[in-house]
């Protein structure tokens, strides 16, 4: 019973943040340029640390989705693709530490250029899109990311460590 609590305030703890370092980023307008900066997306790392943290970034994406007045196809996509770049950080980063920020890095690029374009009628060419949305995912998930997964100790999110009751 204490791990599936431990599982479900890690995943809500982990929406919650994201929720607040997306409003953050939207509140100082990060998120307004052709080079989106969502520092949220730095937290797309930490499956490398538990599983509960793929279900708290897809409802924290959701949820800052819908709190930013996103189009339903945004939430809906834009959701998915953090969902997608979440799994790939916890079975890739289990392999390989160093390659977490990889997954949502990719999953981004290749999804959300598609909703700028065909759902927000953005004007300009997907590939460009596909760049900008690669330089804001490198700085926030690969750069922000990686500082974030190399200084968080292991054993923030590590079960053995609780007593069973």
């Amino acid at each position: 019973m204490k791990r599936k609590t431990l599982f479900l305030t890690q995943a809500a703890v982990i929406a919650a943040l994201y929720v607040v370092l997306t409003l953050v980023s939207a509140a100082f307008g990060l998120d307004k340029h052709a080079v989106q900066f969502r520092i949220s997306e730095a937290l797309t790392v930490l499956p490398f640390f538990t599983p509960a943290a793929i279900p708290g970034l897809f409802i924290g994406c959701l949820l800052s989705n819908l709190l930013v007045g996103a189009l339903p196809p945004d939430v809906i996509f834009g959701s998915l693709a953090t969902l997608l770049g979440a799994v790939g950080t916890y079975f890739l980063g289990k392999k390989v530490k160093g390659l977490s920020a990889l997954p949502p890095i990719a999953a981004n690029t290749v999804i959300v250029p598609l909703v700028l374009k065909y759902a927000y009628h953005t004007e300009g060419a997907v590939p460009f899109f596909a760049l900008t949305v690669f330089i804001g995912e490198f700085v926030c998930c690969g750069i922000l990311g990686s500082i974030l997964l190399y200084t968080v100790p292991d054993r923030l999110f590590n079960a053995k460590q609780l007593p069973d009751r």
